[in-house]
């Protein structure tokens, strides 16, 4: 017991919450903007699976992290535009064609994992690029505070960033007057003249990106490799932070913040010798009791 409050006590422990929750982040705002379209991007895992590799084979063979990061954005925001060509253009079902572009991912990345370095496994052969840690000047002396707020990840700066940028712009932009008019009533959206199309095309690209940004951390920021389905379904937890950020993006970072703290809390039981099957559990079953709480608490506030 004596080793778990000195554990929880340790500040390195802040860091690490702010570690996991980063790509959590990045990809519950991508999905919370395509989910606000009236376009759920089920396809996240698949988009950070295509961020991360891209994110390594490019800062690998550029020698530049930042071009290997820029080469994620754009190549899985062109994955949000096909995404949209297919569900908008040939009239595919948005559910489907988001499993599928996950199934896709997963086997494409790593084929293109093996063609690369003759490994299926992961990219150790290859020398790629990390994005740095940012030392924020005279913050970081400051005792206590310091340790806190300075010294971490690039991107984890991003996200915490992205969300009121996010939430402005929906909430304060003409764009996201039409995203948001789009997500809620399609037909009348048209009806006034807003091409709806168009508007659920820009918000999968935008989703596409925040996922390649998220995937690139992990591959670049997380660890400094890449390998087969390293993303371990955090596209699909990130759709979970989106519902239990309730269509917000603060909501988002706080849904975010608390499934980091779970799977931090179960990483640190499990080091102390608990069952790690148990605790591989606690990220996957606080989004559940979370969501049912809050469901039974919006049925019995509609009973009164």
């Amino acid at each position: 017991m004596d080793a778990f409050f000195a554990t929880i006590a340790d500040p390195v422990l802040f860091a690490t919450v702010l570690r996991v929750m980063t790509p959590l982040l990045l990809a519950g705002l991508g999905v919370l903007i395509s989910d606000r379209a009236g376009v759920l991007n089920i396809g996240m895992e698949g988009m950070m699976l295509v961020g991360a590799l891209t994110g390594v084979l490019v800062s690998a063979y550029t020698g530049n992290a930042w071009l290997g990061f820029l080469a994620a954005l754009i190549l899985c925001g062109f994955v949000g535009w096909i995404m949209a060509l297919v569900v908008n253009g040939l009239g595919a079902h948005l559910i489907i064609t988001g499993i599928a572009l996950n199934m896709a991912a997963a086997a494409g990345t790593t084929l293109a994992l093996f063609f690369a370095t003759g490994d299926k496994g992961m990219s150790g052969a290859l020398k790629s690029e990390v994005l740095p840690n940012v030392r924020i000047p005279f913050v970081a002396d400051i005792p206590v505070l310091g340790p806190l707020v300075s010294g971490h990840h690039i991107l984890t700066y991003l996200a915490l960033l992205s969300v009121p940028l996010v939430s402005i712009l929906l909430l304060r932009t003409p764009f996201g007057l039409r995203l948001r008019a789009v997500g809620m009533d399609p037909k009348s959206a048209a009806s006034a003249g807003i091409r709806v199309k168009r508007v659920q095309a820009a918000a999968l690209v935008l989703s596409g990106i925040f996922g390649g940004a998220a995937g690139a951390y992990l591959s670049m920021g997380y660890v400094s490799w890449f390998a087969s389905n390293m993303t371990a379904g955090r596209g699909f937890i990130a759709i979970a932070v989106e519902v239990m950020g309730m269509g917000s993006a603060w909501g988002a970072l706080a849904a975010s913040l608390i499934l980091a703290v779970a799977e931090t809390a179960a990483i640190t039981m499990q080091s102390l010798g608990l069952p790690h099957e148990l605790m591989q559990m606690i990220p996957y079953v606080v989004p559940i009791v979370v969501l049912t709480v809050y469901v039974s608490r919006r049925r019995a506030r509609q009973l009164v």
